[in-house]
């Protein structure tokens, strides 16, 4: 069977376009399609403490346009985005070995896992992806987890993130930010709310669970998603108003203005966000 040459020096041309304008960001093997299955963001089978959950948020695919979301789906309720963007490249560079190579002596801000998530913790992402990224405990509060889900040095990520391609959609007089992160199994974000985004998973799940602003979710801010799921769900999860959907890599769900959300990471997770500002 004969190579395709077509595909091979398209890679080889991709690569040489990020080493000249990156800098020598990673190298030919980084940019090649070709990816394993975790990105090397292994979970043991054994470390997923909790599992993918049923999805009653409408699942759109690419033929959404424009005028569409802004009709259905903009200003009212959440939706989720399948093949509406090809971030191939960029999520073959956000491989554990592509990201240690690149930034792993690179200092990140660690944000506490709670609802306000007042403490901030400064390591380097190197020992952040040793040390830090493990199974979260049932009996961990939320200010006592740190993980890397924000506060990003745009600076030093800025040539990463100028490589992802956002979601086709916006709202009229809004400005897209970008803010990328890592996190284990286990961990995520309470219930909290802000402006209006979108959220894409590019290794591994994230679970996701939302109100509308009206609605006013009983938790308590220092407990995790993790105790909220084992704890509270069983007896909310027919709640009509509860809105939740578990993401697998590529896809990407958009949250309204002041819809209170909650995240939890199945797997080892990458991912990043969209957020819309005025």
């Amino acid at each position: 069977m004969l190579p395709n040459y077509s595909t091979t020096w398209t890679t080889v041309l991709f690569c040489a376009v990020l080493v000249i304008l990156q800098g020598g960001f990673g190298n030919c093997e980084v940019c090649h399609v070709d990816v394993e299955e975790d990105g090397g963001w292994t979970t043991r089978p054994e470390d997923r403490i909790a599992q993918p959950g049923p999805c009653n948020i409408e699942v759109v695919d690419k033929e959404l346009s424009f005028k569409g979301f802004i009709d259905e789906f903009a200003f009212t309720k959440p939706v989720v985005l399948r093949h509406v963007t090809n971030n191939k490249k960029f999520k073959c560079l956000t491989k554990r070995s592509a990201l240690l190579d690149r930034y792993g002596h690179t200092t990140v801000r660690l944000s506490s896992a709670n609802s306000y998530s007042y403490d901030k913790r400064d390591i380097t992402f190197d020992t952040y992806c040793t040390n830090h990224i493990h199974p979260q405990k049932p009996s961990t509060l939320g200010n006592e987890t740190f993980y890397f889900f924000g506060d990003n040095n745009h600076e030093e990520w800025q040539d990463l993130m100028e490589l992802y391609q956002k979601p086709p959609f916006g709202l009229p007089g809004h400005s897209p930010a970008l803010s990328f992160g890592v996190a284990g199994p286990g961990s995520g974000v309470p219930f909290h709310f802000h402006g209006p985004g979108f959220a894409e998973t590019l290794w591994g799940r994230k679970r996701w669970f939302m109100y509308p602003p009206e609605e006013n979710p009983s938790f308590h801010p220092n407990r995790t998603t993790l105790q909220w799921l084992l704890e509270d769900y069983p007896k909310l999860k027919h709640n009509p108003k509860l809105f939740e959907c578990t993401l697998s890599p590529g896809e990407i769900i958009y949250f309204p203005n002041k819809w209170w959300h909650a995240t939890l990471n199945i797997d080892t997770s990458v991912f990043i966000s969209t957020f819309l500002s005025p």
